[in-house]
């Protein structure tokens, strides 16, 4: 038999120099005050909302005819993950408090656009860092439009750590309005998408830790106002005067839009963009006045139909390893958990959020069913969809029923006629679902 009895001092002693070494790199680490944060498991991430941009006015789909040119967004998309099924609000209040609350608008009250969504609830950056292991620097910059007309509001109070941006639903320029940061408000008459980004790149040069940067642009939300020419490729436009076709300034305003978010990925050094997971959504439908075929100016932004609610969403960057199209069914409030998760909370599902992180990694199906709804103050209508058939009722109880496979595009409701076999067992099975969501 071997004995080892003569090498167990020195094992003792490499064992305590290993520990002597750990302890005092930590010590140095504590005491530098201007430490980095180097990438780990821990990414940083980037939500980019943009405002009223349905399938028809983004590339990559075969909604619409005319298109904008915007690579660095069709960058975002070809290097990670197209969803297809995406399902927001039909406004852009409810998509954004479902989205930071991770609940259906008919638990936050917050159902159409400048509603209010209550102080009481625990925001998305919150959630985060009072359940995470990893203390998150957070921010919103841009759009915030959860407060109503209440302006005195300062969205920091809710557990964020910086805001800046537009308070309200939209600017009546793009070049003169009212930019509010950290509480305190002022006049700005620098192009919006331009100074927002500007704002977004400021504070993420002073980050050493995790951030996680929410970023909600304007645009292309009206009015038709030009952008600075090297902006866009829409040529040399005059100012919009009503009567002229909108379409190339809202083309504009998305090229625009694309262009400074190639300024802000640009400013990050090439370690930092590979550790950050980017997330780029529309909040809602295409507006009626740019809205092209198959869609209509009644089914899209502001309606329940999919011109509606159906929006682009790509995913890409730190963790993402899967790349195309994925066709599971998301609701905007499936964000909180997945936001959540990638940031090292153990969570799957919570409120009536579902975590799809699995999905940057693999392919699996997640959800059955997806639900979304609206309340203007004169209709009051919900729908719900299982991705083959989806249905829409009202509080008059009347209802629409389409299917999706057939009729992508809603135009043959089939209430109007005699249902099979298979579209009353959907249609039930549909019913079923809304009475266990809206209990």
């Amino acid at each position: 038999m071997r004995k080892y009895k003569s090498s167990l001092p020195n094992l003792m002693i490499f064992i305590s120099l290993l520990f002597f070494i750990a302890v005092y790199a930590c010590k140095k680490d504590e005491e530098s005050p201007n430490s980095v944060f180097t990438p780990t498991s821990t990414p940083n991430i980037l939500l980019i909302i943009a405002d009223d941009l349905g399938k028809d006015a983004a590339s990559g789909f075969s909604e619409g005819s005319i298109k904008p040119s915007t690579p660095n967004i069709d960058a975002l998309k070809t290097s990670g993950i197209s969803f297809t099924n995406f399902w927001v609000y039909p406004t852009c209040s409810p998509t954004r408090a479902s989205i930071i609350t991770g609940k259906y608008g008919y638990r936050t009250g917050v159902k159409w656009a400048s509603d209010e969504m209550n102080l009481s609830e625990t925001i998305l950056q919150k959630y985060i860092n009072d359940n995470g292991s990893i203390n998150y620097k957070t921010a919103i910059v841009g759009k915030w439009h959860l407060s109503g007309n209440n302006t005195s509001l300062n969205p920091e109070s809710l557990g964020l750590d910086y805001y800046a941006g537009i308070f309200t639903g939209a600017v009546s320029s793009y070049y003169n309005w009212p930019l509010t940061e950290d509480g305190i408000s002022s006049n700005e008459n620098q192009y919006c998408t331009k100074k927002l980004t500007d704002l977004a790149k400021d504070w993420l040069s002073q980050q050493n830790d995790p951030w996680f940067l929410w970023l909600a642009y304007n645009a292309p939300h009206t009015p038709f106002h030009v952008p600075p020419n090297a902006m866009h490729n829409q040529g040399n436009l005059p100012a919009y005067v009503d009567g002229v076709s909108p379409m190339p300034y809202y083309m504009a305003a998305i090229e625009a839009l694309d262009f400074q978010i190639g300024k802000l990925l640009e400013s990050l050094s090439e370690v930092e963009r590979e550790n950050t997971l980017i997330i780029f959504i529309g909040d809602n439908g295409t507006p009626g006045q740019v809205a092209q075929s198959p869609y209509s100016s009644v089914t899209v932004k502001g309606s329940l139909y999919q011109g509606g609610i159906n929006t682009p969403m790509y995913i890409s960057g730190k963790g993402v390893s899967r790349t195309g199209i994925d066709q599971n069914l998301i609701n905007s409030t499936d964000l909180f958990a997945t936001i959540a998760a990638a940031a090292g909370v153990p969570v799957n599902e919570i409120n009536d959020s579902k975590s799809f992180i699995s999905l940057f990694s693999e392919s699996s199906s997640l959800r059955d069913f997806q639900y979304s709804e609206m309340n203007n103050g004169t209709d009051d209508i919900w729908t719900i969809s299982n991705g083959n058939f989806k249905l829409l009722e009202n509080a008059n109880n009347q209802k629409e029923f389409y299917d999706l496979t057939n009729d992508p595009y809603e135009q043959n409701n089939l209430l109007n006629g005699t249902l099979t076999s298979i579209q009353l067992s959907a249609k039930t099975e549909l019913e079923n679902e809304l009475l266990v969501i809206r209990q």
